[in-house]
């Protein structure tokens, strides 16, 4: 952070950081240099520069595997239990009476009417009510049977279209127990995709919420013939009347009830037919966000999670049952299942929320009461770069409605700390009497952070590091190798880098001759990044076209093309630093990656969301801007442009503005100026996955965002 302070103020700062070093640091200096000398592990600024992966022939292009894998990758967690059943019967076993899954009750829900006219609902949330591992168990068997005695059948696909919950969960652990594959479909795709994903996997039986049955499901129904059941995971109404004849809806509670007859079977099934899962077996279909086109289904064993989740775990220290996890990001992407599945295997207990209860300030939560996080008080959360960076600017806008001397300690402080983390050093006095209150905001007792689905910026990779007094795990997965990839260790503070490989994979650069990427480049390896081993998918369902990026090698191992530009460093750790679907060549020869413009302009305070969009005919990039709705106003003051925000949005005077400080911002990241966007579009109105144009993840439908700026895309070039 920049500082503009008054030398007084700065000395009697470093005379007090002074005092409290010696104070502090020396003795714990010289104890943990004995404790080095008597075979502990060293320093974090020791561990994070150790060697992380090394090329196992020796040569550039790899393969490279963990230090702790390199003669042979690691596929369990635990012996003998190599399917998903096993792993939440072993935890089941193991923790019995520990809390394994968390809800909290709504109180009120009541309507709040805004200023502008527009109403919200609002409720005021109790206390988490926790199912045991052992209770969670008996229900996810109770609904499996309940489920074979419906008529489904082992190796017959059932799908699960739902809100990430409890039930979700006991839902899919039903399913895993059956030895039934599990389609997942996220909760915000469009009626198309649900429909093709539906028909493509021949389901009968779908289990849903009341929410998404009434306002997505329902409107479906006469385009999937096939489908004979419904199971609806909430408890009211028990009764559904007017359905299609053929279709019948169940509660979830009712096919459980089911399930506890003695005509209808217990768990574990005998294994006929298949009952029970082998390792081989399909455990999930998970259908991709379709950020570049129609869904596709990815098959997934339950071998290849039990991989993925392995190498993860591997990456968490001291992981086990005192942690709590909260769960909001989408059970139906690929990162938040092979989160929780860490956590069951661990004992740790899960609370479930959404982004709009997350926090106290969440756009569901009534004005004094309290945020999921607050009550929850979660140990270890994933997050995808979006909310972070959500985050990030919620507090330096707070930062700027500070008094001058708040200001001056916070940057004092801030600026203290990230050089003392660059030394390996902790700041206790920061944390406690700065940090705090930023820290509050995730409920206080953060460890591990957990950052996945798109890259992390490096300024607020630093900002979530100081400021939330926690390591953050950035990680790089794909739905194809069951997320699992790499992931940074907790002690590495570095920047723009996501990691080492994972015990469970191994990773290699292939030469890209067009994009002038190789594996002989100086001073560092690069190349498309291929991902090798136990955690490699079985492909994508009924889709033989698209299985080209997938290939087994001589040695019978899987391996997946990722279509991702990265660069190794000599430590081990791997930088994306490009993607080949998102490089354009412009009219005059130049490439641009678009999602690097993207990544470089996103930490400019006036820009929530940004899409570049080059045209290969022409010789200048553009771009559709969400612009920060308060920052926008605030410039629009400065320039007495008045208007509403749409009419700013609308005006172009107010675009040529914005425009310079977007050009201001690019420079001032080192873009060269055939990458700065030229032209832009601003939108009122924020991308979001009910919208249709980002994923669950937050990741740009770029095809979508053409579609809907094409008149625009033809003005910024000269069309119109």
């Amino acid at each position: 952070m920049r500082q503009d302070l008054n030398p007084l103020l700065l000395l009697l700062f470093q005379v007090a950081v002074w005092l409290y070093s010696i104070l502090a640091f020396l003795p714990s200096h010289f104890f943990g240099t004995v404790s080095q000398s008597e075979g502990g592990l060293g320093s974090e600024q020791e561990r994070a520069r150790r060697l992380k992966a090394q090329s196992v022939t020796g040569n550039p292009e790899g393969p490279y595997r963990a230090m702790g894998a390199t003669k042979r990758l690691v596929s369990s967690l635990h012996p003998g239990v190599d399917t998903l059943d096993k792993v939440f019967e072993y935890a089941s076993r193991r923790f019995p009476d520990r809390d394994c899954l968390g809800t909290r009750e709504v109180i009120k829900e009541e309507d709040e009417r805004q200023d502008n006219g527009k109403v919200f609902k609002k409720v005021i949330l109790g206390q988490y009510r926790w199912w045991s591992y052992a209770e969670t168990h008996r229900a996810a068997a109770r609904f499996g049977n309940g489920l074979a005695a419906l008529g489904q059948k082992a190796h017959n696909n059932i799908a699960i279209f739902c809100e990430t919950r409890a039930e979700w969960v006991i839902g899919a652990q039903a399913c895993f127990m059956q030895n039934f594959p599990l389609v997942t479909l996220y909760s915000t795709l469009g009626g198309p995709a649900i429909t093709h994903a539906l028909n493509e996997t021949e389901v009968t039986k779908i289990i849903t919420s009341r929410e998404l049955l009434e306002t997505r499901l329902k409107f479906i129904l006469l385009e999937v013939p096939r489908l004979q059941h419904i199971i609806v995971v909430d408890d009211v109404p028990t009764t559904w009347p007017g359905y299609p004849r053929g279709i019948s809806v169940h509660n979830m509670a009712a096919v459980q009830e089911l399930g506890t007859k003695p005509e209808n079977g217990k768990y574990p099934p005998d294994n006929t037919d298949g009952k029970r899962p082998a390792p081989s077996d399909i455990a999930v279909i998970m259908y991709t966000s379709g950020s570049t086109g129609i869904p596709k289904g990815v098959m997934i064993s339950h071998s290849n999670i039990i991989a993925g989740i392995t190498g993860m775990a591997e990456r968490i220290p001291n992981l086990g049952e005192n942690d709590t996890y909260i769960g909001y990001l989408p059970l139906a992407h690929v990162l938040e299942l092979s989160a929780e599945l860490v956590c069951v295997a661990h004992g740790c207990r899960i609370g479930y929320s959404s982004p709009q209860t997350l926090a106290d300030q969440s756009t569901k939560i009534k004005r004094g009461s309290k945020g999921d996080t607050s009550v929850l008080q979660p140990t270890l959360m994933a997050a995808v770069p979006e909310i972070m960076d959500r985050i990030y600017k919620n507090v330096m806008s707070k930062l700027e409605e500070m008094s001058s001397p708040q200001r001056t300690l916070f940057t004092l402080a801030y600026n203290y700390k990230l050089e003392q983390l660059s030394k390996g050093h902790s700041t206790p006095l920061c944390d406690k009497l700065v940090f705090k209150k930023v820290r509050s905001l995730l409920g206080g007792k953060i460890r591990v952070l957990l950052s996945g689905g798109a890259p992390l910026s490096a300024t607020t990779q630093r900002f979530m590091n100081v400021c939330f007094c926690c390591p953050v795990g950035q990680g790089y997965g794909l739905t194809e190798t069951c997320g699992a990839g790499t992931i940074s260790e907790m002690w590495d503070y570095s920047t723009g880098r996501v990691g080492g490989p994972l015990v469970c994979s191994e990773i290699k650069l292939k030469d890209w001759v067009e994009g002038g990427y190789s594996s002989t480049d100086m001073p560092n390896p690069r190349g498309e990044i291929l991902i090798g081993g136990p955690n490699v998918t079985m492909g994508y369902y009924k889709n033989e076209s698209k299985n080209q990026d997938f290939f087994v090698d001589d040695n019978g191992q899987r391996w997946f093309c990722t279509g991702d530009i990265g660069e190794m460093h000599p430590d081990g750790c791997l930088k994306i630093i490009d993607r080949k679907k998102d490089l354009v060549k412009l009219q005059a020869g130049e490439y641009v990656s678009l999602g690097k413009v993207e990544s470089m302009l996103k930490n400019c305070p006036l820009i929530d969301n940004i899409c570049a969009y080059a045209n290969s005919d022409e010789t200048y990039v553009i771009g559709f801007v969400v612009p920060n709705q308060k920052n926008l106003l605030l410039l629009a003051e400065q320039y007495c442009i008045r208007g509403s925000l749409e009419e700013l949005c609308n005006n172009s005077a107010m675009e040529e503005v914005v425009l310079q400080v977007i050009t201001e911002a690019a420079l001032s990241a080192q873009l060269e100026r055939f990458e700065i966007p030229r032209k832009i579009r601003l939108s009122p109105d924020p991308w979001t996955p009910e919208t249709g144009l980002v994923t669950d993840a937050f990741k740009l439908k770029r095809q979508q965002l053409k579609s809907k700026y094409q008149d625009d895309i033809e003005r910024m070039y000269g069309g119109k």
